[in-house]
């Protein structure tokens, strides 16, 4: 690193003798070495180091320039956050701690690209790195080598940060040779094969490994492949467990064979979320491309655990009904993914469905169509995946007891209708299975054998899935029967003629509207697939319908009676 004269009249030439500054230095010594007095302090020093910027799913290579000249003045450009604006008062303890000065000089730091937004403290140790090296406190070869990503604590210890993930496939792309990471992220970011990745406890440890003080430092390795294929099955909640409500666990394996939407209608202690939260385990396992994509989605919101890699089983979110439209669909002032994209390539499970706010609920409509969610504000514009299952449960009226052949529901008709209609008829009608569901008598319970277990229900969902796999190979985006578009659905679901008779009998008495039908021929071609049938028949048509219970205008009164 050497320093760049403003102007070359300032300072003797250099000679054999001497160097730059003053005779009483000999010529051997290296410049780094040189600690400027105050008649040497008009200089100019230029350093670089990279680090990389995360928005949304969008990761930036960051180049940080540091310079430093004669003054004691602190200068920052670059569009930083407060975060990265404070970083100066972390970096300046952490220096210190660790035997270092902040430099009493005046010090301009640049953040490119400058008309680029950065969020967060990942920038503190690239930033202290650039303040050292300008100051010729640290000398590196390699330095412009590696990426840093990391925050600095007052001790100078690496606090772990988020999007380590696509920082290091965002590095492996631009050619650096290494990623240096704290050492709680070492793991997820070490998924990323041809780069080096080393997990850091101290900015002392990353200074001993640019000068090479230590060459002990060796890169993360680990067997991704076998992690992700060892957890991909440990499951803590089995369909085992679940005695009776075979009509309801049938609903289920069709809905998770073709990744259809569910709604399950029914009293208090029925086991609509008991069921729920084990659906999961009959869903088909992540692929590796999947879950590299959902493990991506998890960094950046800071979701991963500590000393995780990716993510082997499929999303499940539950959010409390209490939940605002931004913390659902993602955004905010800094752009964070939402509930619907953690739920990404999974499921999100929303229990007593009509005690969300009624405007929250409705933006789901868009995303549970497009399968994607594009937020757009004054200072961006960023979009998320979110293609998930969206499951719900809910209770039939106020009291919970309407219709329930063992309690009297003490709720007025207005009461119900008012209840029923904090759901919309176009979110219903994106809900391919709507199922009801009655209490198991207690006799019934005792006496019961343990149900089917996950595991041979979710044999049956991945042979139907394989199924669809082949026949939407050539399709960009189609994976399931759920995503089917109309094209689709006439030409792999359209029944014969006298399914076509059932379904207009269907229609008229049912008052369907033409996206129900849709879903009906959806539903009845993942019952087919099940059955390993060719042709959409008559009774997968039947069992289609029956799962369209809310459609039913008659709905209210068999309850009351």
């Amino acid at each position: 690193i050497a320093p760049i004269f403003p102007n070359d009249n300032l300072y003797p030439k250099r000679t054999s003798k001497t160097n730059p500054f003053s005779p009483s230095f000999p010529s051997s010594t290296p410049i780094h070495t040189i600690q400027l007095t105050k008649k040497h302090l008009s200089f100019f020093m230029l350093v670089k180091t990279y680090c990389a910027a995360v928005n949304g799913l969008n990761v930036t290579t960051v180049t940080i320039e540091v310079s430093l000249v004669n003054g004691v003045l602190y200068h920052f450009t670059g569009l930083g956050d407060e975060a990265v604006r404070e970083g100066r008062d972390r970096i300046a303890a952490a220096l210190q701690y660790n035997g270092y000065k902040f430099p009493h000089a005046d010090i301009t730091v640049n953040m490119a690209p400058a008309d680029l937004r950065k969020e967060g403290s990942s920038f503190d140790l690239p930033l202290a790195l650039a303040i050292l090296a300008a100051n010729g406190d640290i000398v590196s070869d390699i330095i412009s080598q590696y990426m840093f990503v990391g925050e600095l604590s007052l001790d100078g210890s690496l606090q772990p940060i988020k999007g380590a993930l696509p920082i290091a496939i965002r590095a492996r792309a631009e050619k650096f040779k290494g990623l240096i990471v704290p050492k709680a992220n070492v793991r997820e970011a070490a998924v990323v094969n041809n780069l080096d990745v080393y997990g850091m406890e101290n900015i002392k440890d990353v200074i001993d490994f640019l000068t090479q003080r230590n060459t002990s430092f060796q890169p993360t390795v680990i067997d991704t492949r076998k992690e992700f294929y060892e957890h991909q099955y440990n499951f803590d909640l089995d369909f085992e467990d679940v005695r009776g409500q075979d009509n309801v666990k049938r609903a289920m394996e069709v809905a998770a064979a073709g990744g259809h939407n569910l709604i399950m209608i029914g009293p208090p202690g029925s086991g609509k979320s008991m069921m729920a939260k084990r659906l999961p385990s009959i869903l088909p396992p992540l692929s590796l491309a999947e879950s590299l994509e959902t493990t991506q989605i998890h960094s950046i919101a800071g979701k991963l655990g500590k000393n995780m890699s990716l993510i082997s089983q499929r999303p499940f979110r539950a959010p409390h009904h209490t939940i605002s439209e931004v913390a659902l669909v993602g955004g905010g002032a800094s752009p964070q993914p939402g509930e619907i994209s953690l739920a990404h390539n999974g499921l999100l499970f929303a229990d007593e469905l009509p005690e969300f706010n009624k405007s929250t609920l409705e933006v789901l409509r868009q995303p549970l169509e497009d399968r994607k969610i594009t937020i757009s504000r004054a200072k961006y514009t960023i979009e998320f995946p979110c293609s998930f299952m969206f499951v719900a449960s809910m209770n039939p009226c106020p009291c919970g007891y309407y219709g329930d052949p063992t309690h009297h529901c003490v709720c007025m008709p207005g009461q119900i209708a008012r209840y029923m209609s904090k759901i919309s008829g176009p979110l219903l009608d994106r809900i391919d299975i709507q199922v009801e569901i009655t209490p198991v008598p207690f006799k019934d319970i005792s006496k019961a054998k343990p149900g089917e277990s996950s595991a041979a229900i979710r044999e049956r969902v991945i042979k139907a899935r394989a199924i669809q796999e082949e026949r939407y190979k050539d399709v960009k985006g189609i994976h399931c029967n759920a995503q089917m578009t109309e094209r689709m659905i006439h030409q792999y679901a359209e029944p014969n003629q006298a399914g076509i008779e059932l379904l207009k009998t269907a229609m008229e008495r049912l008052s369907l509207s033409a996206r129900a039908y849709n879903r009906i021929l959806k539903v009845a071609r993942t019952i087919a697939d099940l059955a390993g049938s060719e042709q959409v028949l008559e009774q997968h048509l039947y069992e289609a319908i029956g799962y369209r219970n809310l459609d039913r205008g008659d709905w209210s009164e068999r309850g009351a009676r």
